[in-house]
């Protein structure tokens, strides 16, 4: 009689290259895809490395293993920051790299009749979606400052809503430990401090991490 085909005798050295880790968000963000993707999640490698993994055999040994892993990616996760740097206007700002969706080129925006809130600028066709278009400088009272030639779109989410916000340009991801996040300054009167949670120094700028939570309530709180 045979014995049972146990877990362990399957062949589990699936080799996947955890480029993430090394040259993606929660690496040195050294990738070069990040200026095409802006997130790991966004890649079709990781699609592809996601689809090897669930598809292969697990054994306990494997669980335990991904368990250890998880908990070490968290732990690095909660010590560091990974942020979408851009300008809007004259401001440097950052958005939490996890509520990019996407960074879209300009395209037209429609404007909504009778719509009275300056900050509102219409809808947009995002790949078959009608999306709201919110300025930035608007809402947050930025000066407006030199256009540069060619804008973008971010598309960002948060708690299952999604907007627009067209910026003048796009530095790139980059990643900040705690210690480099800073306090925002009492004495700043400027409105866009108000959505701000931190400041990041930066070599020659300041750069103010936007809070999705405040900046999303706000602009529902205007609409209603």
């Amino acid at each position: 009689m045979h014995e049972p085909l146990q877990m362990a005798d399957v062949a589990m050295d699936i080799k996947v290259d955890d480029c993430w880790n090394r040259i993606g968000v929660r690496g040195d963000s050294t990738c070069p895809k990040l200026q095409d993707y802006f997130r790991c999640l966004n890649c079709p490698t990781y699609a592809a490395a996601a689809s090897t993994l669930l598809d292969r055999p697990t054994s306990d040994a494997d669980l335990i293993s991904d368990w250890g892993l998880s908990k070490q990616s968290l732990a690095r996760s909660e010590t560091a920051v990974s942020a979408l740097i851009f300008r809007a206007g004259i401001e440097w700002l950052a958005l939490p790299t996890d509520a990019i969706v996407e960074v879209a080129e300009q395209r037209t925006i429609h404007s909504l009749p009778h719509q009275a809130n300056r900050a509102i600028l219409g809808l947009s066709n995002v790949r078959g979606s009608l999306l709201l278009c919110v300025s930035l400088t608007q809402m947050l009272g930025a000066e407006r400052g030199t256009a540069a030639a060619i804008q973008r779109l971010l598309v960002v989410t948060h708690q299952g809503q999604t907007l627009v916000f067209p910026v003048d340009e796009v530095l790139g991801v980059q990643r900040f430990s705690q210690a480099e996040l800073q306090a925002v300054p009492s004495t700043v009167a400027q409105s866009s401090m108000t959505y701000t949670q931190a400041m990041i120094a930066g070599k020659d700028r300041k750069i103010g991490l936007l809070d999705c939570s405040l900046l999303f309530y706000a602009l529902n709180r205007s609409l209603t």
